[in-house]
């Protein structure tokens, strides 16, 4: 990701490259929200048409609907790009464990996730663990619109993270002093910039690998070792009455990120499907795309192309070659 080459080069590049005689291959890949998934998806595509000379289509969704394509298997979305779990454990228990008509990929990198606030916040107002977010003092310098409770953004709307935020922040007893925020990832980071400039106070849910961890100074809070007996999390597709029956009460363990896809993708395109059982990352490829694409305000797809043009040893073995 050190230069930027013209659309010429990049289809110079794509023609010599290709593998051949696998024109008639196509696939849709999911866009999330979020910019992790926004990279990857985009890098998928790029393999997809620069090196295997197939056909690429990017589909915007949230995770239900693009579970939701995938398990219908009629080519609407065929690929999840980055599935969190036990976040979307839900969706994989249905429709990978369950109906069986989704295939989750066999090398995930590895993520991690809670809440954070800025190093000068913390430092200024001895905030260290999630429970500081509940103290009056800290709450009042979070109250951006007078309404008595700090602001924390805990995601965006349609995600599972979003959700079990939600609890969290009612099983963390911050309730009274928080006001759990959902809007989308853009949103959270013009607020995180503005309130660093401003010298203001401001919690936001923040995970890794992921571009703020480049594009400001901030610091995870700590939270309660991880108890799969106080992480009880019951999700919106499988109970209307989810938030009532959920408990939170510990942070997230750490997580498997990885690629899904639609089993019937296999017999319409298989040297897709072939390149992603071999399709590997790690966090530190994933929070580069991201610095790349929210921090420096690139294209998503001119990232994707450039590196795909740079990284031929790594796309090499993704193909088998």
């Amino acid at each position: 990701m050190k230069k930027t080459f013209s659309s010429m080069a990049l289809v110079a590049a794509a023609s010599m490259c290709a593998v051949p005689g696998l024109a008639s291959e196509s696939v849709k890949i999911g866009v999330p929200s979020w910019t992790g998934a926004q990279a990857i998806a985009n890098l998928l595509a790029a393999v997809v048409e620069m090196r295997i000379g197939g056909e690429a289509e990017l589909v915007p969704g949230n995770n239900a609907t693009i579970f939701q394509a995938m398990d219908q298997g009629k080519g609407d979305i065929d690929v999840h790009p980055d599935v969190w779990l036990p976040n979307q454990e839900s969706f994989t228990k249905k429709y990978v464990d369950g109906a069986g008509t989704v295939t989750l990929s066999s090398h995930p990198y590895e993520g991690n996730q809670g809440f954070c606030v800025s190093k000068e916040f913390g430092e200024a107002n001895s905030i260290t663990d999630v429970a500081d977010l509940g103290r009056p003092d800290v709450a009042a310098l979070m109250d951006s619109d007078g309404n008595g409770r700090g602001e924390m953004w805990i995601g965006a709307p349609g995600w599972a993270s979003a959700n079990v935020n939600e609890v969290k922040v009612r099983d963390y007893g911050l309730l009274d002093f928080i006001e759990p925020i959902r809007a989308e990832e853009s949103v959270k980071t013009a607020r995180v910039k503005d309130s660093i400039a401003k010298g203001e106070g401001y919690a936001f849910y923040c995970y890794e690998p992921h571009a703020i961890w480049f594009m400001f100074d901030v610091k995870m809070l700590t939270e309660p070792t991880y108890d799969p007996e106080k992480y009880i999390m019951v999700q919106p597709s499988d109970s209307a009455d989810w938030y009532e029956q959920s408990m939170v009460a510990t942070k997230d363990a750490l997580k498997n990120v990885q690629i899904a896809w639609s089993n019937s993708l296999a017999d319409r395109s298989p040297a897709i499907v072939e390149f992603f059982e071999r399709f590997s990352l790690d966090a530190n490829d994933v929070s580069g795309f991201a610095f790349e694409i929210s921090g420096k305000g690139r294209d998503a797809g001119d990232v994707a192309r450039e590196w795909v043009t740079n990284n031929t040893d790594r796309v090499d073995a993704w193909l088998g070659l």
